[in-house]
């Protein structure tokens, strides 16, 4: 991403981050036809709207021309979309910022696994229920979270070798897009993998593995190790995650590092959410959206289509940078729009694809692209979900007769002879309650399925679960799992489906009320 060609050399990232006017977006124009390099209107730091024009060439489309008085309407249009398209990129850059306060690798408050840039913090069992960092969680793997600048220092990623055991190493740009391929669906072999960002260019230092780069310099990583529920694969497991460790290059020698991630000294956590605990930490404000939505689009390059769009979001700042009264009112429009459009994501109707007997199943994961609706949907429901190759996601609110789930009914789920989950890696079905977190409950059960060792089966080889607020009684205790009083919603993992699961054919089985 880097142009030489005069005596000056400048990034397009480096070029947003410096101003709002016409030479932004002559950038952005120039950024989108040649989106390897920069034409030289990239550095025309001080052009007029006249000048920037001309460095486009001839027969580029005319640009929005700065200082225009923008009128409320039209301001409010694009605020709208500007709050839809940027609100996975700010929660992104304000996890960053949350997450990289830690004076070293371990779990905030014990819960929440955090780290200083370029490192990797990781749990060393399931994660805890009471955690709120994060939307539908999973406690069928062991997870790590990491935050990167890839431009600014290259991080050493160490893959130890696990065996039959299922893993991925999820790793996100900047637009919650996944990138790289880490994991055992990919046949990774064990080594050291040096994350880099796009303006990166060098040769492949002595001892790495594979070169994995990143489309902008914010990145993330999620490791991901499956765990069951066996009384003895926690300590099993240790030896392995304890070589999970992600590291700035300038620290590598070639020799594996270890981190003994279960004796290390818990952070102290502040109060989150001024202190409520019955909901995700707020990653998004509308009050101050805006105020950061300059480093959001400064965080990305335009995807092939959006060259228009970012034009008109550069227009939009700059407005609104000369207009106190238009910035007030774009505040009144991104709470407007946090209400009444990102809110009604937590609805799974709303999320992804019918996938039959009232489930929906999730659709271009972590691939976005311009999916928008998809993205920022995600973002709000279940943020860092995997690519539909590595897990599909099926959810709903709703019994097979289309009423809302509820504790104080008794549910059986029953999966015929063979028609479980067709998977390679692992399934299971987990419950959240209305804000998409764990329901706590006395028996520390969350989730059933591949990792259960405790699972009956019917006399037929068919297998039902059972959901209530209240114990079924007998056997059926085994596959039970608590529920609230109140709503709740029920979500299947399938991680590394088959073909069955990958083209749709598998459908979730229908949830009904016991007789």
């Amino acid at each position: 991403m880097k142009t030489s060609g005069s005596n000056l050399e400048i990034t397009r990232r480096d070029m947003m981050k410096g101003g709002i006017g016409a030479a932004s977006l002559a950038a952005i124009g120039a950024g989108a036809a040649v989106p390897a390099a920069l034409t030289a209107a990239s550095v025309v730091t001080s052009a007029t709207p006249a000048e920037a024009q001309q460095a486009l060439g001839p027969g580029a489309p005319t640009l929005p021309v700065t200082g225009v008085a923008m009128h409320p309407g039209y301001a409010r249009t694009i605020g709208q979309m500007a709050y839809i398209w940027g609100w996975p990129i700010v929660n992104m850059l304000n996890r960053r910022a949350k997450v990289t306060q830690a004076p070293y690798a371990g779990l905030l408050g014990g819960l929440s696994p955090v780290a200083p840039r370029g490192q990797v913090g990781m749990l060393h069992d399931y994660i805890e229920p009471s955690e709120t960092f994060v939307t539908c969680p999973n406690q069928d793997v062991v997870y790590g979270l990491g935050f990167f600048e890839l431009d600014d220092e290259s991080v050493v990623a160490q893959v130890p070798d696990f065996g039959d055991r299922f893993w991925l190493y999820s790793l996100y740009d900047a637009r919650t897009d996944q990138f790289g391929q880490l994991g055992k669906p990919y046949g990774t072999r064990p080594g050291f993998y040096l994350l880099v960002g796009p303006d990166w260019d060098g040769l492949k230092p002595a001892g790495i593995t594979d070169i994995i780069r990143s489309p902008t310099s914010l990145a993330s990583a999620i490791p991901r190790i499956f765990q069951t529920d066996v009384s003895d694969d926690n300590q099993a497991v240790q030896p392995l995650i304890n070589q999970v460790v992600f590291y700035p290059l300038k620290e590598f020698t070639g020799e594996a590092k270890t981190i003994e991630w279960a004796k290390l000294t818990d952070i102290p956590a502040p109060p989150l959410n001024g202190g409520a605990t019955d909901a995700e930490t707020k990653w998004v404000t509308p009050e101050t959206f805006f105020d950061q939505f300059g480093d959001a689009i400064a965080a990305v390059d335009p995807l092939p289509g959006e060259e228009a769009l970012f034009a008109q979001f550069r227009l939009l700042l700059d407005a609104a940078e000369r207009d106190p009264e238009l910035r007030g009112m774009l505040v009144d429009t991104a709470i407007e729009t946090e209400n009444k459009v990102i809110h009604p994501f937590l609805e799974w109707q709303r999320n992804g694809l019918p996938a039959g007997n009232g489930w929906n199943r999730s659709v271009n994961n972590a691939q976005w692209g311009i999916d928008y609706f998809n993205r920022t949907g995600t973002a709000k429901s279940n943020m860092f979900n995997n690519r539909p190759s590595e897990t599909q996601y099926f959810y709903t609110d709703f019994d097979g007769a289309g009423d809302q789930l509820t504790g104080v009914k008794l549910y059986e789920i029953t999966f015929a002879p063979g028609q479980e989950p067709p998977v390679n890696g692992f399934w299971s079905l987990t419950l959240y309650d209305d804000k998409h977190l764990f329901h706590t409950n006395d028996f520390k059960r969350y989730s059933l399925g591949t990792k259960s060792d405790r699972l009956k089966r019917n006399a037929d080889g068919s297998l039902t679960l059972y959901v209530s607020a209240e114990r079924p009684g007998g056997e059926k205790d085994s596959n039970w799992l608590p529920a609230p009083h109140g709503i709740f919603s029920l979500y299947i993992r399938a991680y590394w489906g088959k073909d069955a699961i990958l083209d749709g054919t598998w459908q979730p089985p229908k949830i009904t009320v016991a007789a």
